[in-house]
């Protein structure tokens, strides 16, 4: 039966309360026992690995419809400016253009643009080299005003997005009355880009009165749900496709210009348009992963307990986006009776910030981490043992019992690995330094409802999995096929998965904040149940035999006395007609926090006279819940892992200090790592069902691995030689700089007072 409730949804740390329509068979569903199943828990390769590798695989980026247009962008050179004039009609009658937008044609294009690359004009034409040379002749005048572009004069002059969020537990002032030791430092992190192979883009197209956008997008539904808004549509004529991307990591959740730019273009022309970024455009206008600047204190008894925890958080976001949780790992992560935090969202004549995995967290845990280790070298206190000494055993933000936590259990399994340090250490030599460095991971990952798929069984004994979610190169087509499969005791080659429409399937959650396997997964399996219930009770029927005595095992209908059938045998009574199951997500666990948890312990060595830094191994223990593919949730882990490396030692967009405008606008300029810079990754899960959360007991994996991974390298070099390093990325004038101020502060410790 239906029913009716009333739930709390967390996205991120953020509540709000929804009615949501459960069915009490879905909610009957017992998780499976803890270890592999059949399928679940065990290594499967992807289903579209072949289509993906062949080239088979039809991207937004491949997409040809007939009479489609090309779209090229007129975008601000200048981080601040006026638009004096503008003059469409020499682009216009270049031959092959058919039409073009202004300000005023599409709420995106400005007449005073905020930022380097901020979208002003576009043109379309029947092909993307004509649309460029069309947008090289539009006639505009600009008046380039002085931009602000440094987050501490933004702050200084009230230029913000928001006012400070504050936050305050207990009395910091007291806790580091008490405290016996207490280290001040300032930690900077740069602005990071996705870099996502594919590009951001859209293909857009009236087809009647229904406007059908193919998108490289995060989230379907969202999409389908921003753009009927903005353009008063009902939502049933808006129809959004991605059958395949090529990556998101964050910034791919909102429509972006281009989809809005190519909207306008192909009512103005009545042809599919499709809108583009560029590789240079990406670097400008697709999003970020916005630089911060954290003040932090931290207080501990000579024991290592800590007293007081105090930061300062200034995030650089932009001209808009939103302001990340900076402060969350320093609120969230230990059991800190006495924590303060402030946070400003810097508003500034940069381009915008994009969610970009783990947002926040990544920077937060980075500062945070290493004031820890710092903290943990004057006491001269093992740093593992201090984070063991401040377990948290319940979330102190919210006063709510965690659904499951088995962060002692990785802080154990991480002793093997950690206990490698003499031996890593004692391999130095000649300038060459080594160490090895730990950090701690929290953050979200419990998904939520509203989800839904249905399961199809044909006569052929085939089943498969609709929903009208997206697979954003993550493996979830895979996972999803897993669970089915499962439940329906079916070979995995017999399960297929169809996904990526709006109009071809059920709602479906936003593939964001570690959500997509804990959202989708237990409505795949309600809804594979469901199918299964419908075959046992035919079967019972066929075979004059009670339901409770019947499964599905191997392809197969198995009876408890004995007897066994293919399962072809009793779809194949259907003939033409179908077994359809339909299921939804349930509600997360009232009243607790779902939160993953995991440790990472960093390997690096130091040529301490050229301040090069190799990352040589990295050990990722994680506590993410139930595992659905072995082998993609590893895959998972190590490129989470090697983002964090390139954010660690290489990436940064760079900008003109005075003029703001972006630097680094090519891969050539922008370093982002190579297989020659991944070190060796060892990535064990601990596979414990959270039995509070779901009939599944998953939790997501999209971001845990790249939380700790800054903090674990920089600990490892202060391991190895003693240099604080305390600004992000650690380039080679990084570390020769840090290791100089470790010298000196030698000096001036072996002085004579």
């Amino acid at each position: 039966m239906a029913r009716l409730i009333r739930t709390e949804k967390e996205v991120e740390g953020e509540y709000t309360e929804q009615w949501v329509v459960v069915d009490d068979d879905d909610e009957a569903l017992d998780q499976w026992p803890q270890g592999p199943g059949e399928v679940v828990g065990r290594e499967a390769p992807r289903l579209d690995g072949h289509q993906r590798a062949r080239g088979e695989a039809i991207y937004t980026a491949d997409l040809a419809l007939p009479g489609m247009l090309h779209a090229a962008v007129l975008r601000s050179p200048f981080s601040r400016a006026n638009v004096k004039r503008l003059d469409l009609s020499k682009a216009l009658a270049l031959p092959g253009v058919l039409g073009a937008v202004e300000p005023g044609d599409a709420h995106v294009l400005e007449r005073e643009p905020s930022f380097h690359g901020a979208p002003v004009a576009a043109v379309a034409a029947e092909s993307f080299a004509r649309a460029r040379e069309a947008v090289a002749v539009i006639d505009v005048e600009w008046e380039e005003l002085e931009p602000l572009v440094d987050a501490e004069d933004a702050v200084r002059q009230g230029s913000l997005l928001e006012e400070p969020r504050q936050y305050e537990r207990g009395s910091t002032e007291a806790g580091f009355g008490e405290a016996d030791v207490i280290v001040e430092a300032e930690y900077r992190t740069q602005t990071v880009l996705h870099n996502a192979l594919e590009t951001h883009q859209s293909v857009c197209r009236w087809e009647g009165d229904t406007l059908e956008i193919y998108i490289s997008t995060q989230f379907i539904w969202g999409i389908r749900d921003s753009v009927s808004e903005q353009l008063g549509l009902p939502p049933d004529r808006v129809r959004v496709v991605c059958n395949f991307m090529g990556g998101g990591f964050g910034a791919k959740n909102s429509p972006g210009d281009y989809t809005y730019i190519a909207i306008a273009l192909a009512e103005k022309t009545g042809r599919p348009v499709r809108c583009a970024l560029t590789r240079r455009e990406e670097s400008l206008a697709a999003g970020n992963r916005n630089a911060t600047v954290q003040r932090l204190r931290a207080g501990a008894r000579s024991d290592g307990m800590l007293v007081a925890l105090e930061g300062e958080f200034v995030n650089a976001i932009g001209w808009k986006g939103f302001s990340g949780p900076t402060y969350g790992p320093m609120e969230m992560l230990y059991a800190c009776e006495n924590v303060r935090t402030v946070t400003h969202a810097a508003k500034l004549n940069l381009p915008p910030n994009a969610a970009f995995r783990a947002p926040g967290f990544v920077e937060g845990t980075f500062g945070l981490e290493c004031v820890l280790d710092e903290l943990a070298g004057r006491l001269e206190l093992d740093p593992l043992e201090l984070r063991r000494r401040n377990h948290a055993d319940n979330d102190l933000v919210d006063g709510r019992p965690f659904s499951s936590k088995n962060l002692l259990e990785c802080y154990r399994r991480a002793e093997p690995h950690w206990s490698r340090r003499d031996d890593v250490r004692a391999r130095s030599e000649g300038p060459v330094r080594r160490g090895v460095g730990l950090a701690s991971q929290i953050w979200y990952g419990g998904g939520g409802p509203p989800s839904y798929a249905w399961v199809r069984v044909g006569s052929d004994g085939r089943a498969t999995v609709i929903t009208a979610m997206q697979d954003i190169g993550t493996g979830t087509r895979t996972a999803m096929a897993q669970i089915a499969a499962e439940q329906l005791g079916l070979p995995l080659e017999r399960v297929r998965v169809e996904l990526g429409d709006s109009a071809r399937g059920p709602y479906a959650s936003i593939s964001a904040g570690s959500s997509t396997t804990p959202s989708m997964g237990p409505a795949v399996r309600a809804a594979a149940a469901d199918a299964a219930r419908q075959i046992l009770e035919i079967a019972g029927q066929r075979y004059h035999l009670e339901e409770r005595v019947l499964s599905l095992r191997d392809g197969r209908v198995v009876s408890a006395d004995g007897g066994s059938w293919p399962l072809e045998e009793v779809t194949g009574l259907l003939g033409d007609a179908q077994i359809l199951g339909k299921g939804s997500r349930g509600p997360n666990p009232a009243g607790m926090r779902v939160l993953t948890f995991g440790i990472q312990v960093a390997e690096v060595a130091i040529d301490v006279e050229t301040g090069e830094v190799r990352v040589e191994r990295i050990a990722a223990i994680h506590d993410v819940g139930r595992v659905i593919n072995p082998l993609g949730a590893r895959s998972q882990v190590e490129g989470g892992i090697i983002q964090g490396v390139g954010h660690t030692l290489s990436e940064e967009r760079l900008v003109d200090p005075a003029t703001g405008q972006v630097l680094t606008q090519t891969l050539d300029a922008y370093k982002l790592p190579t297989i020659a810079d991944v070190p060796e990754i060892v990535a064990e899960l601990l596979d414990i069902p959270d039995e509070h959360l779901t009939n599944l007991g998953s939790k997501g994996l999209g971001e845990p691995p790249i939380v700790p991974t800054a903090a674990a390298i920089v600990n490892a070099i202060r391991d190895a030689t003693g240099a604080d390093v305390r600004s992000l990325p650690v380039t080679r004038e990084e570390m020769l700089r840090a290791l100089a101020e470790a010298r000196e502060r030698e000096k001036v410790a072996a002085s004579p007072a």
